[in-house]
């Protein structure tokens, strides 16, 4: 089920691992009487090094080129490294969870720190993103590629030009919920809010509000992005492989995760700063 009861199906989803072709090995490496011994932990790190190419793989295929793929695994290998050093078996928490978001994490932080998004860019960006919120609180209904493109004095072909110039731009703004938490930085935010949710209700009072505003705002994408969302997202395919389920071309459907992206960060930043 990828349409109805969305909500439900993306909660569901945030409690469960991603990256399922990746085994969970906290059993056979952590322990809560002894501590991991340097063959064991060099052993581990070899061992979610596949995962660490995975992850970078797929945020470098929504990156520039020259974002260098080797650059995200070296973060990667860092994050992995804080990951095994953190990690409390204690806290009831898989270590292949937790590893993730150290993980994404380095990597994010390495991204920020080089400012690679033009400013050209963001300015565009800031462009269609007070498109859309205008023309949905006009409309009541997410505006249709012609409307934004007329609003924005634009040909069709021209504003699908622009949203593949945007397209770089990752979905969660590493400062949309560092503005939340100004003192800490995301990685550490986020995954110590996993790490403590079992412990700790005001961690996940948090990160359930979040995967709450989250859910309600994919639940009103337009059907083709949110099945994009849910397919990309959740399912982990490729932008190829969903237009090949979907029958569109890999450029339409970036362009479709273009738009629901945008529409996200607009509803999002509204809710947070709410």
């Amino acid at each position: 089920m990828i349409f109805s009861q969305q909500g439900t199906v993306f909660s569901q989803k945030m409690n469960k691992q991603h990256s399922p072709k990746f085994k969970d090995y906290t059993k056979a490496y952590f322990s809560s009487s002894t501590e991991l011994d340097p063959e064991k932990r060099n052993e581990l790190v070899l061992t979610y090094t596949p995962l660490i190419k995975y992850i970078a793989s797929r945020l470098a295929s929504r990156l520039p080129a020259q974002v260098s793929l080797d650059d995200l695994i070296s973060c990667g290998i860092i994050g992995l490294i804080d990951a095994i050093d953190k990690f409390d078996i204690d806290k009831n928490v898989q270590f292949k969870t937790y590893a993730e978001f150290r993980i994404k994490g380095a990597m994010l932080d390495e991204l920020r720190s080089l400012d690679w998004v033009p400013r050209s860019i963001r300015r565009k960006i800031t462009d269609l993103e007070k498109t859309y919120s205008e023309l949905e609180k006009k409309l009541g209904r997410p505006a249709t590629d012609e409307e934004a493109a007329r609003k924005m004095n634009l040909s069709l072909p021209e504003f699908h030009k622009l949203l593949d110039e945007t397209k770089t731009v990752t979905f969660l703004d590493i400062e949309l919920l560092r503005q939340q938490r100004p003192d800490s930085s995301l990685s550490a935010n986020l995954s110590d809010s996993l790490k403590d949710i079992d412990t700790d209700p005001f961690a996940a009072l948090n990160l359930a509000q979040i995967r709450d505003q989250v859910a309600k705002a994919i639940d009103e994408l337009p059907q083709k992005e949110r099945l994009t969302v849910s397919l990309y997202y959740f399912n982990e395919l490729t932008m190829k492989e969903i237009g090949h389920i979907l029958g569109y071309t890999e450029s339409r459907i970036s362009q479709m995760h273009s738009k629901a992206m945008l529409r996200l960060r607009t509803k999002l930043k509204k809710a947070l700063s709410a």
